[in-house]
């Protein structure tokens, strides 16, 4: 009996272990191609969506422009038009150089950097012509370099290995939000505009970087022909990835895309606010800044490993109501914050307190769905159909989120906060719907992708 006991053991230390095969997949160069391109893709975003709302408060614009100024990212939830653009037509000259990916990839990130040094010298006291300007830049060059990461993606790596990819994109995400918080103390410490030159510059490194990557091969068919007539040429670059999408879902299309339109809302509308809110209550930039950047990212980072965890416990679906529930209680906290927190910016805890239970949920709720975006997807038109999703969800979300200065203005932000908050009891019912219906159709997208 000693004996097979020996060769079990033999056998088993000849084995990698759990760790060492959990991480194998992450030691490819693409996986440490995806942290820079996770970053790239995180940056202009964090500047625009939260730091940059900051920096506006700061010098003294009122908060309904600000909530209009929100509309500018639109861009993001508009790229789908041009999708397919960037998946077919090749960058003169650059895409012979350094592939087609990676040529798209290097046009939107100069996009980013010459927007973010137009921001650099502009001043919103004497007037917000050239913050318009340079902020559109950053996030229609951004909207861009997603849509190119997202293909590069997809090319890059095998199915199977398409949610390691995800992960290592999401870490240099948070990476960037890192940065962007980062900026917040430079901007504290010295001044906006060495804060966006900085942005800027990490930009530029991320650029140089893009050059040592691997380009993908091209699918079979993935450019348009130059003989094929431009009535064929349009068909295929705008009608055929969506209408596959149509064929697919049939009459189960319209609950999903109401989900698509609606699970974010609470978040998008409370979150313009939030960096206001610590303004007007007192806190100085570079305090923000440092919550957000130490325990802040602490907690995003639990949010997205319970978020994994939870969807393959119980499937992607029912993680959806997790979410909403987490959504409807942490961003409801923020009305407690609004109502207790005093104004001389000295209570500390509560804003930590109130920061790291959104960014919890916040995690949770990125991991969960965009897990059910990618399974909604067809891999034979993965980006551009990505794109159109991951844009369908944030149209109607940013749209309102611009009224939300003019809400605060209103009821104050206690009521905003409550209302907002409560937006998520919807998005909770519409997955409970959606997942009878496609129990009653044969689950025709399984809760499980």
């Amino acid at each position: 009996m000693a004996q097979p006991e020996m060769t079990a053991s033999a056998e088993a230390e000849g084995k990698p272990g759990a760790i060492a095969r959990f991480l194998s997949p992450y030691r490819r160069p693409e996986m440490v191609a995806m942290l820079v391109l996770g970053f790239a893709s995180g940056l202009p975003l964090y500047l625009f969506y939260s730091k940059t709302s900051i920096w506006l408060r700061e010098m003294g614009i009122e908060r309904s422009t600000i909530g209009f100024f929100y509309w500018i990212g639109l861009a993001y939830t508009l790229k789908w038009i041009w999708a397919p653009i960037i998946d077919k037509v090749r960058v003169p000259n650059l895409t012979n150089a350094v592939g087609h990916r990676r040529s798209w990839m290097i046009v939107s990130i100069t996009g980013t950097v010459l927007g973010l040094i137009l921001l650099s010298g502009a001043d919103p006291t004497s007037g917000l012509g050239m913050v318009l300007i340079g902020a559109g830049l950053v996030a229609f060059s951004g909207a861009t370099l997603d849509v190119s990461i997202d293909a590069w993606r997809i090319e890059s790596a095998p199915t199977d290995q398409q949610a390691n990819m995800a992960a290592a994109y999401s870490l240099g995400y948070r990476g960037a939000l890192i940065t962007s918080n980062f900026g917040l103390v430079i901007a504290g410490t010295t001044s906006w505009g060495i804060s966006f030159l900085t942005m800027a510059a990490a930009m530029a490194i991320c650029a140089a970087l893009v050059l040592k990557m691997k380009e993908p091969p091209r699918p079979a068919g993935a450019t348009l022909a130059s003989t094929d007539s431009f009535a064929k040429r349009a068909y295929r670059l705008f009608a055929e990835p969506f209408s596959q999408v149509a064929k697919r879902y049939g009459t189960l299309l319209i609950p999903i895309v109401l989900l698509v339109l609606i699970y974010r809302t609470s978040d998008f509308t409370m979150g313009v606010m939030a960096g206001p809110l610590y303004i007007d209550l007192g806190y100085a930039t570079e305090v923000i800044g440092a919550i957000q950047t130490g325990p802040g990212v602490l907690a995003i980072f639990i949010g997205l490993f319970l978020g994994g965890a939870i969807a393959n416990w119980i499937g992607v679906l029912p993680s959806l109501i997790v979410g909403a529930i987490l959504t409807l209680v942490t961003n409801g906290a923020y009305a407690w914050f609004a109502a207790v927190a005093p104004t001389d910016g000295s209570n500390l805890l509560a804003l930590t307190a109130a920061i790291c239970a959104d960014n919890i949920a916040g995690g949770f709720v990125t991991t969960v769905f965009i897990a059910y975006l990618s399974g909604l997807v067809d891999p034979a038109n993965a980006a551009t159909q990505y794109a159109l999703f991951s844009s369908l969800y944030a149209f109607v979300n940013k749209f309102v989120a611009g009224f939300s200065g003019l809400m605060v203005d209103t009821v104050g932000y206690v009521w905003f906060f409550l209302i907002t908050s409560s937006y998520a009891i919807p998005a909770g019912l519409l997955v409970i719907v959606l997942m009878r219906m496609q129990k009653r159709r044969g689950s025709v997208v399984s809760d499980d992708t």
